[in-house]
């Protein structure tokens, strides 16, 4: 066989023997294959809580708009308050029905004294509020963490395994691209790993946060519905 055609083949067949993920992974420093695996945990977990929130906010955002419809249908808010006690209730839902148990707790506790229900309620609301919008926001700071910390850790394992590189490169004293590209490759992974584990964390934390932001405003406005409903309750009464 030609000597040059032996060469060309030798080439062509070293690349594809090991530049697979996995032998790049295999190949790296212990330092860089645990960066790596951090970064592939984070990546996974993050995913995890994407999926979550994903539903989680859609059903916020379903059942206020169900919650709404029933609000203003005219139906007495005895009945609806009766009608959503005995089920597990979130986001708007929620926000009534524990104004509606302190509105009557004041009320049969003691008719008399009015002046101090529009304050309780309105903490009640706030405290209520307060707790939906921690239950929808949690573990969203850990997609922050990953979109803010995941591409400076995989620098820090390509920088690892390209020192790595250059010291086989000294000890061996050859500068041929086919005993460098391995150790660059198996550093450069570790960035792109970084980069897959960052990415989609910042995008969907984004859209979440715009999503509680949304929430929250008409969470709050339900609230000042209801404080002037309570108003008005309590002139009558008067």
């Amino acid at each position: 066989m030609n000597p040059t055609e032996l060469t060309t083949q030798n080439l062509h067949a070293a690349p594809a023997a090991g530049f697979s993920f996995l032998e790049l992974f295999l190949q790296a420093h212990i330092v860089v294959q645990i960066v790596m695996v951090g970064l592939v945990l984070a990546s996974v977990w993050s995913w995890a809580i994407v999926v979550e929130k994903f539903f989680a906010f859609r059903r916020a955002q379903r059942e206020t708009d169900k919650f709404e419809q029933l609000f203003w249908s005219g139906q007495s808010l005895d009945e609806l308050y009766n009608a959503l006690a005995r089920g597990h209730t979130i986001a708007m839902a929620a926000l009534f029905v524990a104004a509606m148990r302190e509105w009557k707790r004041s009320v049969e506790g003691n008719a008399r004294a009015l002046g101090g229900i529009q304050l309780r309620v309105e903490k009640v609301m706030d405290v209520t509020i307060s707790r939906e919008m921690e239950r929808l926001e949690s573990r969203l700071l850990f997609l922050a963490t990953v979109g803010a910390t995941a591409p400076f850790v995989g620098l820090f394992g390509t920088v690892w395994g390209i020192m790595t590189a250059f010291q086989a490169i000294a000890i061996s004293k050859n500068t041929n691209l086919a005993v460098v590209a391995p150790g660059i490759a198996e550093a450069l992974f570790a960035t792109a790993l970084g980069l897959l584990a960052a990415i989609p964390a910042v995008i969907f934390y984004n859209k979440f946060s715009a999503d509680s932001t949304r929430v929250s405003h008409r969470l709050e406005a339900f609230a000042d519905e209801f404080a002037a409903i309570v108003s008005r309750q309590i002139d009558v009464r008067s």
